[in-house]
């Protein structure tokens, strides 16, 4: 066991002890006991379901082989051809009907894996700069951090319900009171935040450098993280400020401040990554497009740098 994976297993069990905690709070060694055996079995059904219940809740749409609109096809087509240069499992891809630029993959092994983007990057990014991105969320996939991140939204995702259940109908019964209900409702999901935050950040970093070698070119992904910085904070993800509890699963943050509050970023600082691709980019470790002459982008005219189009439903 690597000591990233020992340390991601100990932020989970936190996660999962704050959750009993919580429960305490609440309704004592019976709330604990409760919301222990609650824990065990969302920890058994988000391995299996949170996938589902992220693409869900984003109102992700599967593109199929038989997709009508030839431009999304052409987006499943090239994200396929990327795992399939990385020697990964073929995804499921989807797209996200949301003017914001965004992606996240989900799944809970690279064999039920799943990636998705939204219609805003899809007609804001050049195709480049799209399969930069896409890269960077196989790299997800293939560093088996999609059934981390998406645990962990599930997880912290119930805390914060719990915490507000406490507050508006635990009312006094808590071992602290009524101050005890509000510091919960307050505190809980703030450490959650904060366990979410230790989770994702290096991983953030960790898929730049690995979705820089899927692709073969850096400065596609540093181009694209520009672009999607710009368009999350200004552009409203309605989807993801209702539950902001998936926002570290995005590429970048997806919570601009207008809806839920967004005190802790789950994301490192997106010049930092800019600045690692952009080096990597320039000490000359990736010369060569990842298709080589053959591929998609082999032309040096302007197809490569034309959008997917749009828009779709």
């Amino acid at each position: 066991m690597t000591f990233n994976t020992l340390r991601t297993f100990m932020l989970l069990a936190a996660l999962t002890a704050l959750f009993i905690g919580v429960g305490y709070l609440i309704g004592g060694p019976g709330g604990a006991a409760i919301a222990f055996f609650i824990a065990a079995a969302m920890n058994v059904f988000a391995w299996w379901n949170s996938d589902k219940m992220v693409l869900s809740m984003h109102g992700a749409r599967e593109i199929g082989p038989d997709e009508p609109n030839p431009a999304l096809r052409r987006f499943a087509q090239d994200t396929i051809a990327l795992a399939d240069r990385a020697n990964m499992p073929r995804p499921r891809v989807y797209v996200i009907d949301t003017p914001q630029p965004n992606a996240f993959a989900t799944g809970r092994d690279p064999n039920n894996a799943a990636v998705a983007a939204t219609s805003g990057l899809l007609t804001r990014l050049t195709r480049e700069e799209v399969m930069g991105v896409m890269a960077h969320e196989l790299a997800h996939v293939k560093n088996r951090d999609t059934l981390t991140m998406t645990v962990t939204a599930t997880l912290a995702g119930a805390i914060g319900f719990l915490a507000n259940f406490a507050l508006f109908f635990g009312g006094n019964r808590g071992p602290g009171g009524l101050i005890g209900a509000i510091a919960l409702a307050i505190f809980a999901p703030m450490a959650a935040a904060l366990v979410q935050m230790a989770i994702s950040r290096a991983r953030e970093y960790e898929a730049d450098r690995v979705g820089a070698e899927i692709c073969g070119q850096p400065v596609w992904l540093a181009n694209a993280l520009e672009k999607i910085e710009r368009g999350a904070r200004t552009t409203l993800n309605p989807a993801a400020e209702r539950n902001p509890a998936t926002a570290h699963m995005f590429i970048i943050n997806p919570l601009n401040g207008q809806g839920a509050d967004n005190l802790f970023s789950t994301h490192p600082a997106t010049a930092n990554r800019i600045a690692r691709l952009r080096q990597m980019g320039g000490a000359g470790r990736y010369p060569q497009g990842p298709w080589g002459d053959e591929g998609p982008w082999s032309g040096s005219g302007g197809a490569d740098r034309q959008t997917y189009g749009g828009p779709w439903g």
